[in-house]
Formats: structure tokens, sequence, C-alpha cells
């Protein structure tokens, strides 16, 4: 499903930081797959503000840290299966590792999707110092930039001090090397929004690291997220 080949050999941007815009990651019959089918149950409410950045937005656990167990399988798609599975395999992690030149062969990694409903946020910030690489992956099949929901490249905190815009559109992708000036940020989406910003992270750490996600004393109560526009 996923073109490796292509994830492999694409270049790297140096500035602000390392990272790349990577599109036209699966063939127009799967990204329509997966678009329709984007998971909506198990979910929970993630949010914080004050702090070091404000973010509010829907989380739902995937693939499992560093065990690569898929998570809540039976309520995938069969194409969301067949991506989880593929996330999870030896190929995927030595393309990423050619991209970046990061040996992630053996990297601790999970995966989580989000619904970014109205007024969802993440403040700019940089990831924490466990996170050695992220791929960002979208799937609304259409979003329009003024909605925000869109990936906010950064030269600094300054959230108006944007490089690069990357909106939400299923087929295209982020990598951010994580380092100590990969600032980022996701603009607030608008109150009349209609749908959701859908968005998947695959996450690798550090050896030892435990998920921040997901805690393993976590009690918070899992839901079907439903846009308030149904």
């Amino acid at each position: 499903m996923l073109d490796l080949k292509m994830l492999a050999r694409h270049p790297l941007h140096n500035q602000p930081f390392r990272w790349a815009r990577i599109d036209d990651l699966y063939s127009a019959e799967n990204a329509a797959a997966l678009a329709a089918t984007y998971p909506h149950d198990a979910f929970k409410r993630v949010y914080g503000y004050g702090g070091e950045k404000d973010y509010e937005y829907q989380a739902r656990q995937l693939v499992e840290l560093g065990t690569g167990r898929i998570v809540h399988a039976q309520g995938l798609s069969p194409a969301w299966l067949q991506l989880a599975g593929e996330l999870t395999r030896p190929a995927y992690r030595l393309a990423l590792s050619t991209l970046t030149d990061h040996d992630l062969r053996t990297a601790p990694m999970e995966v989580n999707v989000f619904h970014y409903g109205p007024q969802a946020c993440l403040g700019p910030h940089l990831d924490l110092d466990d996170k050695l690489v992220t791929h960002i992956l979208y799937f609304n099949d259409a979003w329009n930039i003024e909605d925000g929901g869109c990936l906010n490249i950064l030269r600094s905190a300054d959230p108006q001090d944007i490089v690069a815009v990357i909106p939400p559109l299923v087929g295209s992708s982020a990598v951010l090397v994580r380092g100590d000036d990969s600032w980022h940020a996701v603009s607030p989406v608008v109150d009349h929004c209609q749908t959701s910003r859908r968005s998947m992270t695959v996450t690798f750490y550090r050896p030892g690291s435990s998920s921040s996600m997901w805690p393993a004393d976590d009690q918070t109560p899992l839901h079907t997220y439903v846009s308030q526009h149904g």
C-alpha cells in the first residue's frame, strides 16, 4: 500500500530543521478506501492549556509502543488493517532509516490516529527529547486551508514564523526529525468546520522510552468520535 521506494529516496529539507513533505503515498484506490473508512472508535479527548503549549484533540491508539500490536483491530476496515500491518514491518522502518539517516530498525515505535474537530489545536512546540523521528500522515479527501488544521513548519516558537503549510489531504505526509530547532504546530480548526482534520503519527523513540500518550496507568474512558456536524 505504501510507496516505500519513493519514501526512502525523497530529499529532506535542512532548514529550519530536517523535515520533508512527501505526497502520493498510496494509489488513488487505496487513498479513497483509507479516507472513507477512517476510524471513529476508541478515541479519548487529550487537552491542556496554559503550559508550554496549548493542545486539544481526540486520539486513538493504533499500534502499541514497542510491541507492534495493532490495537482495537476489530474496529478497523480491511484497508486500515493492511496499512497498520505495513507500518509494523521491517521494510517501512528501513525506508524511514534511509530517508532520515537514523537507524530506526530496532527503535521503539508507536502509531496513533487523531480527529481535530472545531477549536482543536496544537501550539508551537518541540517534540519530546525521547522522540527521534515522526511521520505524520493525513486522511482528509478534501480540505480548505482557511479552516485551519494544517501542519505549520516554523523557524521559531513564534506561531507566525511559518516556513511551510501542509494541509491534511489523504496521500500527503510529513517527516520531522527531532532537533533543538524542530518547531512546528497545528493551526486551530475553525468553529464552523464541517469535518474533522484526520491524521496519524508514526513515532520512533529512543530505547527505554514510555508512551506519553498512553501511560500505563491511564484510565481515561474511550468513546466513539462523532462530529458535531454529523
